[in-house]
């Protein structure tokens, strides 16, 4: 065969196929339009049933929803019915109980009627009883009188006097009663806590001498520190503003100020002048302007010390260096710093047995006398100048407070302030803590017992414990207990108001029966 006949062979086998295939395909077609036009049929037709059977249960159930509705509806008119019934019925014995009452009130009221006139005629008969019995009591009034020999005024005034005597002695029970239930419940307490801080610190008392005095390596030494003409001398004292004593002690002068840092600064710059041998005004202050510093220098290091070694931080350096300067300042021979740092202490210990604020109690401790340290400067108790000082330098209301009021009574104090005011008579009170000259000591004591003694009634009185208590014995024919404790209160107010004297003083009265007889 040719080529071409091989070609138009395939082309009309090709054509045949396709003819063939396009027959094929529609009747394929065919067949899966019916096939999908009768499912689409029973799809319907199953709808349509669904539909129906969801419409017959919808108005099955809202034919059960009405009914039920109908029948709450129902139940609910029933008791509200029920409800209306009880209510008229309890309105209608309420408007019968009314109208009995009101037919009640009528029948009163007429008899009201007829009682007022009966009244009115008690009452006239007892205005006339009044008037007579006015006029009785006035005649027996100025009967009582003429006996008595006094007015009524004057029987007013007795009578006032009575009362007021009575109204004392019952306040002096109250008052007695009321303490004995404080003291019960407050001394065990009390004792406990300063008992316990007592034994929990237990440092070293020093006593320091009040008065400088520079030892000489011999008498000529004198004539040196003079100078020609006393040059010497008047400049040590133009540097340092103290007052240099030169007597008749032998190998020795006496410095004297009342600022205790310029004593220190004029005894190290004479020990220096003495050691050196140079004793010229030139040298006088140049030694001086150097000792003042390093005394400056010592004062900021040591309130810096203490402040640390105490614990307590944040102080302004002002007040540092007053704290600093208390390490030459002493009170009856005893060290300020030292005992400022007792009184942190003691005052810390105290506040962590009651469960206090330890750190903000061992500050008011420590600055409690920091006014002591200018008090030689300002007008003013050193308290008041503490406590001013502190405000100044931005210390709390509450450690202002406990500085002012630490030599009060406590009566109006903060709890703060009466721990401080405990340690620090704790702290003065040590053995050894304090020393006063003898003359001064005997002298307090001797006024302690005069102002005892100028109370009527008191027959006698003893200082004791170094004047730190008084008992006083009483007569007992003229006081009695509840005299005894208002005896007790004036003592103490005269006491806090002319006496001078350190830490506090217990004043105790005692007041006995002793009977006796003889046996015959």
């Amino acid at each position: 065969m040719s080529d071409g006949l091989i070609i138009l062979f395939i082309v009309l086998a090709g054509a045949v196929g396709l003819v063939l295939g396009y027959a094929l395909k529609q009747r394929l077609s065919r067949k899966q339009r019916g096939a999908s036009e009768r499912l689409a049929t029973r799809i319907v037709d199953e709808a349509k049933k669904e539909a129906e059977n969801i419409k017959k249960e919808a108005i099955l159930q809202a034919k059960e929803n009405l009914l039920k509705a109908k029948t709450e509806f129902e139940r609910d008119a029933q008791e509200r019915k029920t409800e209306l019934d009880n209510l008229e019925k309890r309105l209608r014995t309420k408007e019968e109980a009314i109208d009995k009452r009101i037919d009640t009130i009528g029948q009163k009221e007429a008899n009201l009627e007829g009682r007022d006139k009966t009244l009115t005629q008690k009452e006239d008969q007892i205005g006339e009883k009044h008037s007579r019995l006015d006029r009785m009591i006035e005649e027996q009034r100025e009967q009582l009188e003429k006996a008595a020999g006094i007015s009524s005024e004057e029987a007013k005034a007795l009578l006032v006097q009575a009362m007021e005597a009575e109204a004392k002695h019952e306040a002096a029970l109250a008052i007695r009663k009321i303490e004995d239930e404080t003291r019960r419940t407050a001394d065990k307490k009390a004792r406990d806590i300063l008992a316990y801080s007592i034994q929990r610190y237990a440092g070293d008392v020093v006593a320091e001498n009040t008065v400088s005095v520079v030892s000489l390596p011999n008498d000529e030494m004198k004539g040196r520190i003079i100078g020609r003409e006393g040059r010497n001398i008047r400049a040590i004292e133009a540097a340092t503003g103290i007052d240099l004593i030169v007597d008749d002690t032998p190998e020795a002068v006496v410095l004297s100020s009342f600022d205790p840092v310029r004593r220190e600064v004029a005894r190290l710059s004479l020990e220096r002048l003495i050691t050196d041998g140079r004793i010229h005004p030139g040298r006088i202050e140049d030694v001086v302007k150097k000792v003042a510093t390093e005394v400056d220098n010592i004062i900021r290091e040591t309130g810096e010390r203490t402040s640390f070694d105490v614990g307590v931080h944040d102080i302004h350096p002002e007040i540092l260096k007053l704290l600093g300067s208390l390490k030459y300042r002493t009170s009856y021979s005893q060290n300020v710093l030292q005992h400022s740092v007792d009184v942190a202490h003691l005052t810390g210990m105290m506040a962590s047995e009651l469960k206090m604020n330890v750190k903000e109690a061992k500050r008011a401790g420590l600055l409690h006398d920091i006014g002591k340290a200018i008090d030689h400067k300002i007008e003013g108790t050193h308290a008041a100048i503490g406590a001013d000082f502190a405000k100044r330098y931005g210390e709390s209301p509450r450690i202002m407070q406990a500085i002012a009021t630490h030599h009060d009574d406590g009566r109006m104090n903060t709890i703060l302030g009466v721990l401080v005011q405990a340690a620090d008579t704790l702290s003065a009170a040590r053995p050894g803590a304090r020393r006063e000259m003898l003359e001064t000591y005997v002298r307090r004591l001797e006024e302690l017992e005069a102002i005892a003694n100028s109370f009527t009634g008191v027959d006698k009185c003893f200082a004791i414990q170094a004047g730190r208590e008084i008992r006083i014995l009483v007569e007992n024919e003229k006081i009695s207990d509840n005299d005894a404790v208002m005896l007790c209160r004036d003592i103490v107010k005269k006491i806090e108001a002319e006496l001078t004297y350190p830490g506090q003083i217990k004043v105790t009265v005692i007041r006995e029966t002793r009977v006796s007889e003889f046996a015959k």
